[in-house]
């Protein structure tokens, strides 16, 4: 997971060009940004209106390393996005006004709000809020995980779901695992998981095992409702974002005392 946190090293690569995997016609860069660490997506709710001010969403760790426990809710926070066109080239910097939600506890998801609403930014930019998908997602579902970041697009399918995903002194329920084609890097934490028919969020990358260590920093494990671990070298992972669909009010507005926010709390 830290892994996925780069720096300004990383940045310079990054500016060279872009690159796409292949065969992604239903999916491209509309909607996703790049953070100065990370990647992440302008998402709208299901019940969201133009007057609302926008959302991005990315990883909590792309706030802060959190603590276990660890929950952080509307505190004003200033940072730049950078929304991407469809081809993934840069159209423009926009800021964030507070951090509305973020949590390593029991998922690993951070939402920042935006000093524009989702009418503005599409009548100024073009550019269309993707939309968090309600349901949870099945397996075998085509997906693409879409790096605003680097600017790649990973083609894979949902290989199922995790019980708890162990990371050193984190635990994140119900985690959704890839098939082996979407080999996320340093760079790609926080970027949407998109369902490939419908175009909607269904998640967010954040972590991966990347030497077979069992449990421990840059090196998740599974458990299962037995206790049972599963190490699974070069597999990668994210967190589910239907949760947050119940948690937030009318005007994009965080409310996580609602019937069915099942979200972490401070």
């Amino acid at each position: 997971m830290a892994r996925r946190l780069v720096g300004s090293l990383l940045a310079a690569i990054a500016a060279l060009g872009v690159t796409t995997a292949p065969a992604q016609a239903a999916v491209d860069f509309a909607g996703t940004v790049g953070l100065s660490n990370c990647s992440g997506s302008l998402v709208r709710l299901p019940s969201s209106t133009d007057a609302d001010k926008a959302l991005v969403l990315t990883n909590g760790h792309c706030f802060e390393l959190m603590k276990a426990g660890q929950t952080v809710v509307n505190r004003p926070e200033r940072r730049w996005v950078q929304l991407l066109t469809g081809s993934g080239s840069n159209l423009v910097r926009l800021n964030t006004t507070k951090l509305v939600y973020a949590t390593m506890t029991g998922t690993d998801a951070a939402f920042y709000q935006l000093d524009q609403t989702y009418g503005q930014i599409q009548q100024q930019y073009g550019t269309r809020a993707l939309e968090l998908s309600a349901t949870h997602p099945v397996a075998k579902t085509e997906i693409r995980v879409v790096s605003g970041y680097w600017k790649k697009i990973y083609s894979c399918q949902v290989d199922g779901f995790v019980y708890q995903l162990k990371e050193a002194d984190w635990t994140w329920r119900d985690s959704l695992r890839y098939t082996s084609s979407c080999n996320t890097i340093g760079g790609t934490s926080g970027s949407p998981i998109v369902d490939n028919a419908s175009g909607k969020v269904v998640g967010i990358n954040n972590t991966g095992n990347e030497s077979g260590g069992r449990c421990t920093m840059n090196n998740p494990c599974e458990v299962d409702a037995a206790g049972k671990v599963t190490v699974r070298k070069g597999i990668n992972y994210g967190q589910q974002t239907f949760d947050f669909v119940s948690c937030f009010g009318p005007g994009t507005t965080l409310n996580l005392s609602l019937p069915g926010c099942k979200v972490s709390k401070p």
